[in-house]
């Protein structure tokens, strides 16, 4: 019963968060936390229940480096809001790793979570096709697709790439169910028909970092994988790379978005963007070596290293080794990544003798090694991409991880039954886990909820205006919701922020109380600027404020500080322009500032008119 509701809350909150744009949003991961939370507490009760086993050492192994994040958020982070996000991530996947690995591991259960994973990538490809035939700006949740995927589909993630990421991680396992000897002719046919399916769904992605990390995992998948001659292993992932390469040219001659991106790929020598992104957090790591810039660090630090012209807001380092080496630092890295490759080469190696390799369809060692074959795709996608800090991927990787370290390296249950103390210690964690969630995790997530539907609602009316009286009204909920976050989570400095920004549009609706709503909005701001004082908006916001109140000197030295965090992003210039324009004997240095953001942004409408209206002020 204990390994059933264990099994049913993994797979069903994998299909929530999954399903949910891969819980990017923080009102779906309020309730992916709510159900890991409820996981750890039935996985606590089931040991106590029970009784009480050895627990398997790869989960403990990684252990210390959630410990080593939260010293992490607590003393290095310079946005700590933001770093305990990026906590919770992590402890949400290594969760689901440790019970996984100690909590599901009858055959049947161990079965159920790979038959149910492949279903929900059923979901995914049918949710992509529709997408891709049907309705091509779709998105779950009401959302509008990004005009850079729309002919590239992502399913029921927001990025094409992910949906691939996904995919990648269940083909390999499949390919061996096919294969398999003793597989019956309807059972081929059945995972032959997925083979194609989910490959299918992989081409609509038209993701190169996960075609390439499977064509690479699939050609090396002989070479590990057999006890045969090497030369045998070796002529056999000759065989497949031909094949790969073979479909790969097909593929480029017959469909012109897989043409376009193979074109691109060439002209850009690789990549674009993805190397300004690294060669900036390469630096952050230069900078702080040791223990990182800090947990969720990169991307206000890479205002400093943003290049002219580079109008990107990157928010992680597409690549995931480099992000946790930027924001943890060589001693995060190797606690994490490190420890995940001790893991992977201990369990690399027969099962032990005390249990015998079995017949049955999932537990053969074919399969397992397909699952270690998407696990090392997977892998080599981490290379370009940012799947660990995406929860429905992070889940899935840790799924499929704790099925191949169970079967590979086995340890013994020996069950005991828990004592009085046993009994008592496991209710007290319970009871723990039970307040974390309601009266710590829960509220973060649900004030960050409120702060990003709002400020999302306002960038996108600034995109797209309404008229004043709907404006009006979306600022009265703005500042509502954005008061309401501020009191679920006080140290949430970009709800300060936003906060800040809400109470000077509304100066637009107030006619004479500018003093009063400036001072009210300066309150906000300089609350956002004690919680962090790297992030530019904090002190552009500050800036206003004072403007707000006719304190022109004073606010010079927040766009100042802005302009030193952020020398190469054309908004803190524009701000600063704007600032400068209040002062008639300075109209030189704001057209100069004008210019620069010009020079930075061209298309930037807005600091075109303030252009206009500086000429036509002479």
């Amino acid at each position: 019963m204990w390994e059933w509701a264990q099994t049913a809350l993994v797979a069903g909150n994998l299909a929530w968060t999954t399903l949910c744009l891969g819980g990017f949003l923080a009102e779906t991961m309020m309730i992916t936390s709510a159900l890991n939370g409820l996981l750890l507490a039935v996985h606590l009760a089931a040991r106590t229940a029970g009784g009480v086993g050895r627990a398997h050492p790869a989960g403990k192994w990684l252990l210390p480096f959630l410990f080593y994040a939260l010293a992490n958020v607590y003393w290095v982070s310079p946005v700590r809001w933001l770093g305990w996000r990026d906590w919770l991530g992590w402890a949400q996947m290594i969760l689901v790793f440790w019970v996984v690995l100690n909590g599901v591991r009858a055959p049947s259960a161990r079965t159920a979570l790979i038959l149910f994973m492949m279903g929900l990538g059923v979901t995914v490809v049918v949710l992509e096709c529709y997408q891709r035939f049907v309705h091509p700006d779709w998105l779950m949740l009401g959302r509008t697709q990004a005009d850079q995927y729309l002919h590239r589909s992502s399913g029921p993630f927001g990025i094409p790439n992910s949906a691939g990421a996904f995919l990648i991680l269940l083909l390999p396992a499949t390919i061996a169910l096919t294969v398999r000897r003793g597989a019956r002719a309807v059972q081929r046919l059945a995972f032959g028909y997925l083979v194609l399916l989910f490959s299918f769904g992989l081409v609509l992605t038209v993701s190169r970092g996960a075609w390439l990390g499977l064509a690479i995992a699939l050609a090396a998948w002989p070479l590990f994988a057999s006890r045969r001659h090497w030369l045998w292993r070796l002529a056999g992932g000759v065989v497949i790379a031909g094949v790969l390469v073979a479909a790969a040219a097909g593929l480029r001659s017959t469909v012109p978005m897989v043409a376009e991106r193979f074109e691109a790929f060439v002209r850009d020598s690789g990549e674009h963007a993805r190397p300004i992104i690294w060669r900036a957090a390469w630096r952050i790591f230069q900078e702080h070596p040791v223990w990182g810039g800090g947990a969720a660090g990169f991307d206000p630090l890479f205002e400093k290293y943003r290049p002219d012209r580079f109008l990107d807001q990157p928010v992680w380092a597409h690549n995931d080794y480099l992000n946790t080496l930027c924001d943890y630092g060589a001693v995060g890295f190797a606690l994490f990544f490190g420890v995940c490759a001790l893991i992977m080469c201990k369990s690399w190696r027969r099962p032990a003798s005390d249990e015998k390799p079995r017949r049955r369809e999932f537990d053969g060692s074919l399969v397992v090694q397909g699952l270690a074959a998407g696990l090392l795709a997977f892998a080599l996608q981490l290379l370009v991409e940012f799947n660990l800090k995406i929860p429905a991927l992070a889940m899935s990787a840790a799924i499929v991880a704790a099925l191949v370290v169970q079967r590979r390296w086995f340890v013994s249950e020996n069950l005991s039954p828990p004592g009085a103390a046993g009994r008592c210690i496991g209710g007290a964690m319970i009871a723990a886990v039970a307040a974390a969630i309601c009266l710590f995790v829960l509220p973060r997530y649900h004030a960050e909820a409120l702060r990003e539907s709002m400020r999302w609602e306002i960038d996108h009316t600034a995109r797209n205006p309404v008229p004043k009286t709907q404006e009006r009204a979306l600022l009265v909920r703005a500042r509502a919701q954005f008061a309401r976050a501020t009191e679920l989570d006080p140290d949430n400095a970009q709800a300060w922020a936003d906060r800040a920004y809400a109470t000077a549009l509304w100066s637009r609706h107030e006619e004479g109380k500018n003093l009063m709503l400036g001072a009210e909005s300066e309150g906000y701001a300089r609350r956002a600027v004690s919680l962090s004082t790297v992030v530019p908006e904090f002190w552009m916001r500050l800036g206003v404020s004072l403007d707000m109140q006719g304190h022109w000197v004073d606010a010079e030295e927040p766009f100042i500080r802005a302009l030193t965090l952020a020398p190469s992003n054309p908004l803190t210039w524009y701000y600063h322009a704007y600032h400068l324009a209040f002062n008639p004997q300075e109209k030189g240095l704001a057209e100069a500032a004008v210019a620069i953001c010009l020079r930075l942004d061209p298309g930037n409408r807005e600091a075109e008119a303030l252009r206009r209206r500086l000429a036509n002020s002479r």
